[in-house]
């Protein structure tokens, strides 16, 4: 059995994936994004991401089709108190922004699509400068209070907006965040590294990087002269183009090497051994696609093998 990991300062115990529910109902249809979900948490995952705008982006959707699925699967399975649920506030196209009333009825939205009284894990998706911290605050809060969400987080935040926001909350005595959503990865080190890890670090806050695998190309499909069938390969193909993007993938071949495994698996694992970093968050559009995310949890790197990767990184 894979150890969880504690989430912060929550009560809350995740495994060392998180599954990112984004493809759902957009690269995967319902069917297939049940397949997925069933062979996630049969392997020990217990912790699925998605957001209230997954996927507006797409032909023909709106929003919120992420969360309908999840919401179905959960129901047909009757698992709800087994998984850790996280969505997210402020993209939706009829819900945008992070005004008090907008939070309240996004959150009551994402209730009704989910089919559940609870979020686990409610996280603000893009900060909203124009909105006083005291208001998103104010207005998360009653969420908690009200029992429809348990513990909250920010993703896509500045330094000083996120330590403003743990200010007011200590100061008030209001709910607080306990982790942090930040773009991180082997090859976007940039976003967090420093400050917000800093504020994250002193703070006691886990983060759950999103894009831990930059759109698929740590996964190592993406190499000079290869053609991906990918919604995402424009995205992650950039990578191939600098130079710091193909010492990395020379960097994560010499340690699959070492171990015998995916190179996705090995990214992921560089990831999980960052301070602060308590589950990288990756998506599959098919089960065939699973076991080189969840072997994340059984890897442990060395301090030399780190080392390796972060200096090809840097």
């Amino acid at each position: 059995m894979t150890s969880l990991r504690k989430l912060g300062s929550s009560d809350l115990e995740v495994f060392p994936l998180s599954l990112g529910g984004n493809v759902f109902g957009w690269t995967a249809d319902q069917d297939q994004s049940f397949a997925v979900l069933d062979a996630y948490t049969a392997a020990g995952g217990n912790f699925v991401d998605t957001a209230d705008s997954y996927s507006a982006w797409a032909d023909g959707n709106t929003g919120g089709e992420s969360e309908t699925i999840i919401g179905a699967w959960l129901k047909a399975r009757g698992n709800r108190d087994d998984v850790v649920l996280a969505t997210k506030v402020s993209q939706h196209p009829e819900y945008p922004g992070l005004s008090a009333a907008n939070i309240k009825a996004a959150a009551d939205a994402s209730l009704r699509r989910l089919g559940t009284d609870r979020i686990d894990l409610y996280y603000t998706h893009f900060d909203k400068p124009e909105v006083p911290v005291e208001e998103i605050i104010g207005a998360l809060d009653e969420l908690v209070r009200a029992g429809k969400v348990r513990h909250i987080a920010a993703s896509n935040i500045s330094p000083e907006r996120l330590r403003a926001s743990l200010e007011f909350s200590d100061r008030e005595g209001l709910a607080r965040y306990v982790a942090l959503q930040p773009h991180y990865n082997l090859v976007s080190r940039d976003t967090y590294e420093g400050e917000l890890q800093d504020v994250a670090a002193r703070a006691g806050l886990a983060a759950v990087p999103y894009f831990a695998l930059a759109s698929g190309f740590l996964t190592g499909k993406y190499r000079p002269g290869a053609a991906v069938d990918s919604a995402r390969a424009a995205g992650a193909g950039k990578h191939l183009d600098s130079e710091r993007g193909r010492r990395v993938l020379d960097a994560l071949d010499t340690v699959a090497d070492a171990h015998g495994v995916p190179v996705a698996t090995v990214a992921l694992a560089w990831l999980a051994a960052q301070p602060t970093v308590a589950a990288p968050i990756a998506s599959a559009r098919t089960p065939e696609q699973l076991p080189a995310l969840l072997g994340v949890a059984g890897l442990r790197l060395t301090e030399e093998e780190l080392t390796l990767l972060a200096q090809a990184s840097a």
